[in-house]
């Protein structure tokens, strides 16, 4: 069993948990906004120290600030289990293919503090 659980960000579709889950039911993986996870509206810093404390990588969209926001939390001597920062005009489908195979094949410090960007290819 993996150590590998995602929090997608609200910017995400629901519908990737449930194709996620369709092929791993076993699979941890939460939406911003679900009861356990941050709320939907939750400023990105927060967002970081919630997946710090809960070792959750992000899948999110957001390119353009959460970057910052990450050096930010690093400068401050914290730590992320790691971002995984979706390309344009990626598909659903190739989200799902590579989200199964980084929770099949990795272990959660192999993204520790860093960013990933999908698909990986």
């Amino acid at each position: 069993m993996t150590d590998i659980r995602f929090l997608l960000d609200e910017n995400m579709p629901h519908s990737l948990r449930d194709q996620l889950l369709h092929h791993e039911p076993d699979m941890d993986v939460r939406c911003i906004g679900d009861s356990i996870a941050p709320p939907i509206g939750t400023l990105d810093p927060v967002i970081l120290e919630w997946l710090e404390d809960n070792q959750y990588l992000l899948v999110s969209r957001n390119r353009r600030t959460m970057p910052q926001h990450l050096k930010e939390h690093l400068a401050k001597g914290r730590h992320v289990p790691g971002l995984l920062l979706i390309r344009h005009q990626t598909t659903i489908g190739s989200l799902v293919r590579d989200l199964l195979l980084i929770w099949h094949a990795s272990k959660l410090n192999d993204y520790q503090d860093r960013i990933e960007y999908l698909p990986l290819d």
